[in-house]
């Protein structure tokens, strides 16, 4: 990572310029770092984690987005996009991917990806929305998978940020029980602290036979073991991309009725319902970390890519 200086930007029609106020770094950055997602190709501005202030209007914007405070819905997608799965759309393109994203002074954003913050309320508020709309997307898709009934006993394995905010979304869904498997003692504390029933350190602590399972790691050993956790006719929602290729038992799968559902992104209605939920305090991470400077991005980044964290959320502007 490095800090450079690029030419000023100008907003196209159809766009405002942003200034960012909190962007937060997310673990798929992490693994575009590490060179492990192809999809992150340098040179790149990266940062799809965002809310900051509007200080340019582009032809055809209205002029009540001037100078407005506002979180940033990045997944940009084509006019042919089908409501309720826009993220799935083949013209997508995501800001801080396909196009120059949050981690500078300014970025260009399409005007309709813009979402009014009240007064007063803090960026970093806004920068949440993005990865708990991932939670509340999976949470609202993996209760309409499982066969037999309600969601009664739900797991999630890993407290990372998209971990935490999948706990809250399953929380305020009405499961009965959640469990949480990490391996870190603060983030299991933090689980606790949004939900959990338990907060385990090893898979032996969790039962067997739950409805659901939430994979928010993405490694082999915990999507195989997402499948030994759910019973028949429940559902596995793989979250995690930290690894591509996998082993997996298909009889186990198919003999067993389970349902095992990739969840990417959201829609724009669940990073909405995920907005709403920050803004009236019915989720969060509690007490956030300050906003560091764009410069202490290259340290961030290279402590954040080191090993598990207790921080749950950096942000920088």
């Amino acid at each position: 990572m490095s800090v450079d200086e690029v030419p000023d930007l100008e907003p196209a029609p159809g766009e405002v310029l942003l200034a960012p106020e909190a962007v937060g770094i997310c673990g798929s950055e992490l693994e575009g770092y590490l060179g492990h997602q192809a999809n992150r190709t340098p040179p790149l501005v990266m940062g799809h984690e965002f809310a900051g202030r509007v200080v340019a209007v582009g032809e055809g914007v209205e002029e009540r987005w001037r100078d407005r405070r506002a979180a940033v819905n990045p997944m940009v997608h084509g006019d042919g996009a089908t409501a309720g799965i826009e993220q799935l759309d083949s013209e997508l393109e995501l800001i801080g991917v396909h196009r120059p994203g949050g981690f500078a002074e300014a970025v260009r954003v399409p005007a309709d990806r813009l979402r009014a913050l009240p007064d007063g309320v803090d960026a970093r508020i806004g920068a949440l929305a993005e990865p708990l709309a991932n939670g509340v997307h999976a949470a609202r898709v993996g209760r309409d998978s499982v066969e037999g009934g309600p969601v009664g006993r739900a797991v999630v394995l890993g407290a990372g940020t998209i971990g935490l905010m999948t706990l809250q979304a399953v929380v305020l869904g009405g499961a009965e029980w959640v469990g949480v498997l990490e391996l870190n003692e603060d983030r299991r504390a933090a689980a606790e602290q949004f939900g959990a029933d338990a907060s385990v350190g090893g898979p032996e602590e969790l039962p067997r036979g739950v409805d659901l399972v939430f994979d928010a790691v993405g490694v082999e050993a915990t999507r195989q073991l997402a499948l030994e956790l759910v019973r028949p006719g429940g559902c596995v929602m793989m979250i995690g991309l930290a690894a591509d290729e996998t082993s997996l038992s298909f009889h186990h799968l198919v003999r067993r009725g389970i349902a095992m559902r990739g969840s990417y992104a959201y829609s724009d209605a669940d990073y909405d319902t995920a907005l709403e939920w920050l803004l009236d305090g019915r989720a969060g991470l509690g007490e956030l970390e300050a906003v560091g400077p764009l410069d202490a991005g290259p340290e961030a980044f290279a402590e954040l890519a080191a090993g598990a964290s207790s921080r749950l959320k950096v942000f920088l502007a």
